[in-house]
């Protein structure tokens, strides 16, 4: 998170908040765009990771679309994006392909069975809408099961064998998304089993996807790698190349801002937080994953350690223990650093908890926007 001013966020912006400082963002998009003009290859914005549309007029000026999981991300994407959008999910209604096919560039189907089941819908939109399958290559480089796309009786992607004696008519590309918050080594090794199950495949496809996951705006990145792997299959097979990232838009870009409310003790020392791990950062119990906190540190490193928990009913709604220089008190704020990503499209209003303001920092002017706040109104409207 170097170069955010966390002191002056935790100054101005209410709590619990979202903070995403602008000026990272473009760091972030500056490397996104020297990939796509070294490698040819089209990036798009995963919007399952990063939804926050109010700052799509900035990204829009560097990628080329969004890709979308569902109807309403890829409405989100066509109103407020405006670029392309490419459409995937594990499985479709059929209402679901009609409006995605009103609304995508590139609608890519997971089994065989939807690709012929809803061929008469797709094919009167062919030169229109590019139809594509994703695959299966049947590689795992993941090491959390439940974010691992190739871990065994996987439902994502079409392995290999289910290619036998089926049609590819009408299919203009090849899709496969495997990893998940990596470097590029295993993309290059992903890659590589990629092409020796369906290589066979591609001289007849006009794109390939490579899927998400992928740090690319994480120090250390192979971006000369990558550009190369891009550039091969370019080259090689006459194809247009895409990426899907979604955190490496938002890597570093975001801190959650929140307050102490109160400090108890049982059998150590409890601080109950405005911010809930079950309501706002739900990775911490599913990763599960630890967050950076300004100012925290390993449980006993520094003087004073406390185990960080929401105000929320659910015994479990606890972030971790970190310790500190100096004593929490009510009133005291934290920022829990690198939080755009896959937290504001997984929040909740479990218990009613009050659901953190979406906010901007502009560290050229100093300005923190509130974008949006959230009231009764928004807690009761989810509700009948």
């Amino acid at each position: 998170m170097t170069g955010i001013d966390i002191d002056k966020i935790l100054e101005l912006a209410p709590s619990p908040a979202y903070v995403v400082d602008l000026d990272r963002l473009r760091h972030n998009l500056a490397i996104l765009d020297e990939v796509q003009r070294r490698s040819g290859a089209k990036i798009l914005m995963a919007m399952k990771a990063f939804s926050m549309w109010s700052v799509f007029p900035i990204i829009r000026e560097t990628l080329h679309g969004v890709c979308a999981s569902s109807p309403w991300e890829a409405r989100l994407g066509r109103e407020e994006f405006g670029r392309e959008v490419h459409s995937f999910a594990a499985a479709f209604k059929e209402s679901d392909v009609v409006e995605l096919l009103s609304i995508s560039n590139h609608l890519v189907f997971n089994s065989f069975n939807q690709l012929e089941r809803f061929r008469p819908l797709w094919e009167r939109e062919r030169g229109r809408v590019s139809v594509g399958l994703r695959v299966n290559p049947e590689h795992s480089e993941g090491h959390t099961p439940i974010y691992d796309p190739c871990a065994p009786a996987s439902r994502l992607g079409i392995p290999r064998a289910e290619f036998e004696g089926r049609s590819l008519a009408g299919v203009e590309g090849l899709h496969f998304h495997t990893l998940c918050e990596q470097l590029f080594e295993p993309l290059e090794r992903t890659a590589r089993a990629f092409e020796e199950k369906f290589g066979e495949f591609l001289p007849r496809m006009k794109w390939l996807n490579l899927g998400g996951g992928h740090h690319i705006t994480r120090e250390g990145y192979d971006i000369d790698g990558l550009v190369e792997l891009v550039t091969y299959f370019r080259e090689k097979y006459d194809l247009e190349v895409y990426l899907e990232p979604g955190e490496a838009i938002a890597i570093g870009t975001g801190i959650l801002v929140g307050e102490v409310l109160d400090v108890v003790h049982n059998e150590l020392d409890i601080a109950i937080l405005d911010v809930s791990a079950t309501c706002h950062m739900p990775d911490t119990l599913e990763m599960p994953y630890r967050p950076d906190i300004e100012g925290g540190f390993a449980p006993d490193e520094k003087a004073h350690t406390y185990r960080l928990g929401g105000p929320s009913c659910l015994a479990g709604d606890i972030i971790g223990d970190w310790s500190f220089d100096r004593p929490l008190h009510a009133g005291d704020r934290l920022a829990f650093l690198d939080m755009a990503h896959y937290t504001m499209v997984k929040t909740t209003t479990f218990n009613g908890i009050q659901h953190p303001a979406i906010c901007t920092f502009e560290p050229q002017t100093g300005e923190l926007r509130v974008v949006r706040s959230f009231g009764y109104a928004d807690f009761k409207s989810r509700l009948s």
